[in-house]
Order: structure tokens, then sequence, then C-alpha cells
């Protein structure tokens, strides 16, 4: 007991003296525990108690922790090579891509490989504006893209952009959904418009159907690069391979990671048409380099990562379990509409819009009281985001509703009807 407190002091002192001191206070208030394991759906605290994780890393793990398949590539690539020595081929990096090129829609077929997903929005962003010779970018309103420079320029919480202005000076936000709106933005300055094919950080918010089919159309009319980012729905998340596969869309560019090594090694990528490649870099390969970016150890757990998404069949486990997540979240709404406002959701991403942001403030910690761990989206503070593994089984996400349901009901009895 004595090891399991000084442990949650260590790593409280640590975060307000050296990490984030005010993210420190804020933590300690929720109630966050200090994580020392986790395996498949489950984090284990320092006092041995064990949480279903349904905030998954904000999408990471999409094959839960550890999965044994991605551990065991790691562990023999890491006895061959660690990192690349960069002057050489790397053999993985290369069957990575070809692999990419065969599993994205249409002819995408060549990447380049990063860390994170800002570093893969920030490649995008270069290639396009490389290729086209165009100084403005579109993209749309609640978007995220990232907070590195670029990434966070083209983003749409302007809370986060505020304090770092002036970013980039031509990007022009239009409503998401849009497709009028986004038409009447595009012009001939137009290098790219950036999209996500479903909004996560902006509160899970699902387009209508062919907006997207509108999105390649004025791309196409204009010469404007249609930019996917499919950091978070990519991968099987929203039940199709690609979310973008659900309008029949092929863009030019798409952005991946999170859950590109199945959570297990920071990796990141965009993968590109072969005519927008060559248009920006065909003379010059040396444009946009990355010294960590492909390296052995992260391909090796993504090759592996791929094989079991498509070997396991993720795609309908996503389909079957976000049905029955999203129905009993909406069962729960239903019950209590004084505290929920609405569900919404594609495959294992869920949210759940509160009437009032404060109730977010009872229910996560609530939600950590019976085992389960969520998290808001970052752009809107009223939508609580519910997004397990992929491979989450009926029985974890039916214990996880019952949490979800019971964190509700306390939350309305400490608070009441919020205004």
């Amino acid at each position: 007991m004595n090891v399991e407190v000084d442990l949650a002091q260590e790593a409280y002192d640590n975060y307000r003296a050296y990490v984030n001191p005010p993210l420190a206070r804020v933590m300690k208030l929720s109630g966050s525990p200090v994580e020392v394991y986790a395996e498949g759906s489950v984090i284990v605290d320092s006092a041995g108690k064990r949480y279903l994780d349904f905030a998954g890393g904000y999408g990471v793990f999409t094959l839960g922790h550890r999965h044994p398949r991605v551990v065991a590539a790691v562990r023999d690539q890491l006895d061959r090579m660690a990192l690349s020595g960069r002057t050489m081929f790397n053999p993985l990096m290369g069957r990575l891509a070809k692999r990419l090129a065969e599993l994205t829609p249409g002819d995408l077929a060549i990447s380049f490989f990063a860390n994170s997903g800002a570093e893969a929005v920030e490649g995008a962003l270069k290639l396009a504006r490389a290729a086209t010779r165009r100084p403005a970018f579109v993209s749309t309103d609640a978007s995220y893209h990232g907070k590195t420079f670029g990434a966070l320029s083209v983003s749409g919480r302007d809370a986060f952009r505020d304090p770092f202005a002036p970013l980039l000076a031509d990007v022009r936000r239009v409503p998401f959904g849009d497709a009028r709106a986004l038409r009447d933005a595009v012009d001939a300055d137009v290098a790219a418009v950036i999209v996500e094919p479903v909004q996560g950080e902006g509160g899970v918010n699902v387009p209508p159907p062919g907006y997207l089919r509108d999105v390649r159309a004025i791309c196409d009319a204009s010469g404007a690069v249609l930019i996917a980012d499919e950091v978070q729905t990519g991968l099987g998340r929203c039940g199709s391979l690609f979310a973008c596969e659900r309008d029949g869309v092929v863009p030019d560019v798409m952005t991946l990671a999170k859950g590109l090594s199945g959570g297990v090694i920071p990796i990141g990528a965009y993968i590109a048409r072969p005519a927008v490649w060559n248009a920006a870099y065909g003379k010059a390969p040396l444009l946009h380099t990355s010294t960590f970016g492909g390296n052995e150890l992260a391909c090796a757990a993504a090759l592996a990562a791929l094989d079991v998404l498509v070997d396991e069949d993720l795609v309908a486990n996503v389909r079957e379990r976000g049905a029955q997540l999203l129905a009993g979240a909406r069962a729960t709404s239903e019950r209590v509409p004084q505290v929920i406002a609405a569900v919404r959701g594609a495959g294992l991403l869920v949210g759940v819009e509160l009437q009032h942001e404060g109730y977010g403030g009872a229910i996560i910690p609530e939600l950590l009281k019976r085992g389960v761990t969520a998290a808001w989206t970052l752009n809107q503070q009223r939508v609580i985001r519910l997004e397990p593994p992929l491979n989450v089984s009926e029985d974890d996400v039916a214990a996880a509703l019952r949490a979800f349901d019971g964190a509700v009901d306390a939350a309305y009895a400490q608070l009441g009807v919020l205004r």
C-alpha cells in the first residue's frame, strides 16, 4: 500500500514540477489513477484496479494493448536492427509502403513515413503546396489535424490557434458537411482541401451521405489536392477499412497514424497518388525527410498490425460491436434526456453529446470509479467519446454500457439539471 501511495505521489509531484503543472492539478482533482500495466482491453493501475479502456488512447489502441503478434514482431526485429542507418535500403519500409498501396483505395501508392499524425499532416500540406505551387488551404470548422504549426493552421478551434498567431497566411475554414460553402471557398489559389471523413475531436460529427463525393468533385474542378485525414478514422475504426470508402472516394493524399502500429510504437504516414507525388518531388526526392520516420521497429509493428486487422476480420467486429455500443448509449440517452442531448457515431467511434459540459466533469470520474475509461473530444467539451479497441468483445461492451448508465445516473443525482 505504501508503494502505491508513494507512486501516486511521485507521479503527481513530477507532473506538477516538470511536466505540466496545471494539467497535474486537473488530473488529481478528477481522480486520475496511475497506470502501470495494460493488456488487451484492460489497463491496471498502481492499486491493482482494472479498467476497460474505452478512451483507447484517442484511437491509438486499435488492437488493444500489447497485441501478442505485434509485440512478437517488434521483439524479433529488435534482435536484428532497431533504427535505420538511413544510407541503405530499408526492406521493412518498402514492404509496409507496398502493403499500404494494396490496402488503400484507388491508385494511392507512394508512402512517406513519419512519427505521428501531426507530422503526417505537415507532410501532406507540404506535398500539396509543392505539387500545385498554390498558397492557400481550405479546412473545416471544428476540425482537428494536430498541434504542430501547419497542422494547427488548418485545424478548426480558435482556442488552440489564437495563442500562436499568425499561423499560415491563407487558410479558409468552412462548415463541416456543407458542400456549397466549400465550393464558394475553393478557387485557383487553393493548393488543397483537407477534411476528416468523420470529425473525431470536433465531437464525432458524421457528414451527410455523399459529402465526400462533393468534396472530390470540387477539388477535381479546381485542380486542388484532396487530403483525407484518416489519422483517427482509418484502419477500420469507422466500420470500413478507410472511412472515405463509405462514399466511394479516392483522395489524392491520405494521412494515417494512431492505430497504424496497433498501439505499440508511434508511427505516422501519408500516402499519395503517383501524379501528385511526382509533381512535388519527382526531381527533388530529399525536399522532405525524417530521421526516425519509417524505422525498422515501427515498420515491423505496422506490418504485423495490418496483418491482424485483415486476418481477424476486425472491420466486421467493428460493425457489430459499434452497433451494440451506439444502441446502448442511445438507450441511456432516451432514459435520461436531461443529461444527454444526442448520441452519434460511426463504427467504434461514438460520441455522447451532453446537455451541458459540466456533466462531463462528473460522468468521466464516475466511469473511472466503475472501471471504465473515457475521454472528452478536444474541440467540443460537451461530447464524451467512447473509442474501444476494434477487437473489443461483446461482454466488454455490455460491461462498459452498464458502467456508463450508472455514471450518467450518478452525475444527474449530483448535479441535477444544468443550464
